[in-house]
C-alpha cells in the first residue's frame, strides 16, 4: 500500500483502493472474531468495526452499492485494512470500544478529532500542577505516564480523566493571565484554580488521585470517592454529592473490566514473535494501568539461520534503545541472555525491569493473543509481498530485463515558473515503497536548469549528483545502493538526458525507462520509452501498468510536497515572530484581537493585556520590542 494525496495536475492512477483493496484482502482474513480498522491515504483511521467472523463481516464491504451512504464513503476512501484478532466476539466488542475512544475515527463518532510514543505529563514543579499530553525529551520536576500507542490514545484518556479529575490543562501563561473561569470550568472539566474556585490543598489531593489512577490504583480511588459522596449526601450537600457521583461514573467508564484489558497486569509490554521461513513479525502490545492501549507490528530483516530467541533478544535491545521500558516485559519465548538484557533495561529505566515468559493464566493468554496477531499480520504481509514480487517479475518481462528488479528508483522534478525548483527520488522493491530511501534534491542551478522552459537541466543535475555520489562511495569501499531500474517521469527527451549522464559517468548495467503521460494527460494511455526500442503502450488494465503508474504518482506526490514545503519556508516572517516568547497561539490571539501586526505595534501595554494569554510581563515585552527599536 502507498500513501497518496490529491494532486493539482492530471487525474492520477492510484494504488488499490476502496472495494477493490478490500476484495484483495478478504482471502487473507481469518474466520475468527476480531477488530478491523479502515485507514485512508494519509494513515488516519476512518472506521473501527468488530466482527464475530472477520472474513464474513469484511466481505460485505466489497459491495458498496449495498451499503448506506456513510459506509459507502468509508469504503471509497479506504487505502489500507488493519486487523486485530480476539478470542471471543465479546472481547472484539470491548476492544472496538477502546479503539474508538482512543482513535476517534470520524465515521464511528461523526466527530473530527484530531514515531515516538506520546505520554501524559503532570507538571509537579508548579504550584498548581497541569496535566497534558507530552512528546519528546523529559524535564526535571515533571512526571510522565505511558507510553501510549498513539496521540489519539492520549487524547481520549485525557478527555476521560478530565471528567474524573478536573485538573487544569492550560499552559502556564494562559493560567497566569486568567481573570475569570474558562469554558473547561463551565463544562466541568476543570476546577478553575486560576481564579481561586478551589483551594490548593483540595487541588493537590485531586492531583494525587490522578497520579494514583495512572499508576493503576483505580479501585482505592473509587472507594474514597464513594465515601465522600455518601458523606456529602448525609450532610445534605447534594450538589457536592452529584460532583462525586459524576467522577465515580467517569472512572467506571474508563476502567471497564474485560479480558482484553488485564486489570492485574499494571504497566507491561507484551512482546510476541512469529516466524515463517526467513520472515518474521514481532507484535508489541502496550498495557498501562491494566488497560490495552494499542499495539504495533514490526517486521525486522533477519539474517539466515538466525534462531528465534536471538531475533527476539536483538529486537529488545533496539526497541528499548528508543523507548522507556515498563517494569514488566512479557515474552513469547525465552531469550539466550535474560539476565544481561534485564540489567541493560534496568540501567535504561533507572529501576528494576522483569522479563518473564508466562506459562499460564491471564499473562499467558495475553502473550498468546499477541502471538496470534503476529502470525496473522505476517501472513497478510507475505501475501502482499508475493503480489509485489509478481509485479516486479512483470516489469522485467515488459522491459526485457534479465531478472526482476530488486530496487527501482523513480525521478521527477517540481517548480513554479522556475522558482523553488526541486528534484525527487522514490524507491520501491520487493517489500513495496522504501520510504527511508526517498531523497529530495534542491536544484542549485535552478536559473540555468530552467533556461529554455524545460526541465532537462534539472534532471541532469539530479542524476549527476545522485550517481556521482554512488561512484565516490563505491571508490571508498562503501556498499553503494544501485538501482536495477531507473524510471523517469517524462518522454524521449528525459530518457536521452539520463543516457547522456550515465555515458559521462561511465555507468552501465542500470536499465533506463521513461513514462510519459498519455494524450490529454489521461491515465491508462501512458507511453513508455526505452533505449533502442520504439515507444509502446500497455493495455489499460495491465497490472504492470497499474504498478508503474503508482510509482510515477508517488514520486510526483513526493516532489510536489517537497516543493510546497520549500515554498512555504521561504514566506517572509511577521514582525511578531521576532519577539521572544510569542509563539503560534499568542500570535494568533494578538492578530484576532487587533486585526493586523501593524495594529499590535500601535497598541499600548494596557491594550495588549486585554488579549487572552498576554500577561503584563509579556505585554511589556511586546511594547518594548516595537518602541525600543524606534
Amino acid at each position: 500500500m502507498t500513501d497518496s494525496e490529491d494532486q493539482p495536475s492530471e487525474p492520477a492512477a492510484q494504488g488499490p483502493k476502496g472495494a477493490e483493496l478490500i476484495r484483495a484482502e478478504v482471502a487473507t482474513l481469518p474466520q475468527r472474531p476480531g477488530v478491523y480498522r479502515m485507514v485512508d491515504a494519509k494513515g488516519s483511521v476512518l472506521y473501527v468495526g468488530k466482527a464475530k467472523n472477520l472474513r464474513k463481516r469484511v466481505v460485505a464491504y466489497t459491495r458498496p452499492e449495498r451499503l448506506g451512504a456513510r459506509m459507502a464513503r468509508v469504503v471509497a476512501a479506504t487505502r489500507a485494512l488493519e486487523i486485530v484478532t480476539t478470542r471471543t466476539e465479546a472481547e472484539a466488542l470491548l476492544l472496538e470500544s477502546n479503539l474508538i475512544k482512543r482513535l476517534k475515527p470520524r465515521y464511528n463518532v461523526l466527530l473530527r478529532d484530531d514515531k515516538s510514543f506520546p505520554f501524559i505529563m503532570i507538571t509537579a514543579d508548579h504550584q498548581w500542577p497541569q496535566i497534558t499530553k507530552h512528546r519528546g525529551a523529559r524535564a526535571a520536576g515533571r512526571e510522565y505516564f505511558g507510553p501510549f500507542a498513539s496521540a489519539g490514545a492520549v487524547n481520549a484518556t485525557l478527555a476521560q480523566l478530565a471528567r474524573a479529575f478536573p485538573l487544569r490543562s492550560c499552559s502556564d501563561s494562559i493560567f497566569e493571565s486568567r481573570t475569570r473561569p474558562c469554558l473547561q470550568y463551565q463544562i466541568k472539566r476543570c476546577t478553575a484554580p486560576c481564579v481561586g474556585r478551589i483551594g490548593r490543598e483540595d487541588y493537590l489531593a485531586m492531583v494525587d488521585e490522578a497520579r494514583e489512577f495512572l499508576g493503576g490504583k483505580s479501585r482505592a480511588i473509587q472507594e474514597r470517592l464513594a465515601d465522600k459522596m455518601h458523606a456529602a449526601s448525609d450532610a445534605l450537600d447534594f450538589e457536592a454529592a452529584v460532583v462525586f457521583r459524576d467522577r465515580i461514573q467517569a472512572l467506571t467508564r474508563i476502567q471497564g473490566r474485560q479480558d482484553i484489558n488485564l486489570a492485574g497486569l499494571g504497566d507491561a509490554d507484551v512482546i510476541a514473535l512469529f516466524r515463517s521461513g526467513e520472515a518474521c513479525c514481532i507484535q508489541v502490545f502496550f498495557f498501562r494501568a491494566g488497560q490495552n492501549f494499542g499495539n504495533r507490528a514490526y517486521f525486522p530483516a533477519i539474517p539466515r539461520q538466525t534462531e528465534d530467541a536471538d531475533i527476539l533478544e536483538s529486537f529488545l535491545g533496539q526497541f528499548y534503545a528508543n523507548h522507556m521500558p515498563p517494569g514488566l516485559v512479557l515474552l513469547s519465548e525465552a531469550i539466550p541472555n535474560p539476565g544481561l538484557v534485564a540489567e541493560a533495561l534496568k540501567l535504561r529505566a533507572g529501576r528494576k525491569v522483569v522479563l518473564s515468559v508466562p506459562t499460564r493464566g491471564a499473562r499467558r493468554a495475553a502473550v498468546s493473543q499477541a502471538r496470534t496477531n503476529a502470525e496473522q499480520a505476517l501472513a497478510r504481509r507475505l501475501s502482499e509481498n508475493a503480489s509485489q514480487r509478481r509485479l516486479l517479475e512483470g516489469v522485467a518481462e515488459v522491459f526485457g530485463l534479465a531478472e526482476a528488479p530488486k530496487r527501482i528508483e523513480a525521478y521527477d522534478n517540481s517548480h513554479i515558473g522556475g522558482s523553488g525548483a526541486l528534484g525527487a527520488m522514490v524507491v520501491a522493491g520487493p517489500d513495496g515503497f522504501v520510504k527511508n530511501a526517498y531523497r529530495k534534491f534542491n536544484i542549485r542551478n535552478a536559473e540555468g536548469a530552467m533556461k529554455g522552459g524545460d526541465d532537462y537541466g534539472m534532471l541532469r543535475e539530479v542524476l549527476t549528483r545522485r550517481f556521482s555520489r554512488a561512484l565516490r562511495e563505491e571508490a571508498q569501499g562503501k556498499a553503494g545502493l544501485w538501482p536495477d531500474l531507473l524510471l523517469i517521469d517524462g518522454g524521449a527527451g528525459q530518457l536521452t538526458v539520463a543516457q547522456e549522464v550515465f555515458e559521462e559517468l561511465g555507468i552501465d548495467g542500470v536499465a533506463l525507462a521513461a513514462i510519459a503521460k498519455g494524450p490529454d494527460r489521461n491515465a491508462g494511455r501512458e507511453r513508455f520509452f526505452l533505449p533502442g526500442r520504439e515507444p509502446f503502450q500497455l493495455d489499460a488494465r495491465h497490472p504492470v501498468l497499474y504498478f508503474l503508474q503508482r510509482l510515477r504518482d508517488e514520486v510526483h506526490r513526493f516532489a510536489i510536497g517537497g516543493q510546497r514545503a520549500k515554498r512555504a519556508s521561504a514566506i517572509p516572517r511577521s514582525e511578531l515572530d521576532k519577539i521572544p516568547g510569542i509563539g503560534g497561539v499568542r500570535k494568533r490571539a494578538l492578530l484576532n484581537h487587533f486585526g493586523a501586526a501593524r495594529a499590535v505595534e500601535a497598541a499600548g501595554i494596557e491594550d495588549l493585556t486585554k488579549v487572552e494569554g498576554i500577561s503584563a510581563t509579556v505585554a511589556k515585552r511586546i511594547y518594548d520590542h516595537f518602541h525600543e527599536e524606534r
